[in-house]
């Protein structure tokens, strides 16, 4: 049967990915995939979630600056990072690797 579908994937991710909570654990499971552009796009999405020119607003950042530094070709800074995170509701983290991801 080929019916319409309820909610395309993005339809269904976009309202997740406000809430900080389950933002932080999206980048966190992408991060664990150890692929910087996986990373690029998952912040991406999230960014665009909250509405891109609002986090670039917040994070202090010029709206091009920002669609530019998430781009498939970006290449953002930590501060861009950083600010964009926090503009989120979010910020960085380190956590030590388990011996398993260390050996």
């Amino acid at each position: 049967m080929n019916g319409p579908r309820d909610k395309s994937y993005q339809q269904a991710l976009v309202p997740l990915l406000t809430d900080p909570k389950e933002a932080a654990a999206y980048l966190d499971a992408v991060i664990e995939l150890d692929e910087p552009a996986a990373l690029l796009v998952a912040l991406r999405q999230v960014a665009k979630a909250h509405g891109m020119a609002e986090v670039a607003r917040r994070a202090g950042l010029g709206d091009k600056s920002l669609f530019r530094a998430l781009s498939p070709t970006g290449n953002p800074s930590l501060m861009t990072i950083h600010k964009a995170l926090h503009a989120m509701g979010m910020r960085l983290s380190v956590q030590p690797l388990s011996e398993a991801e260390s050996a």
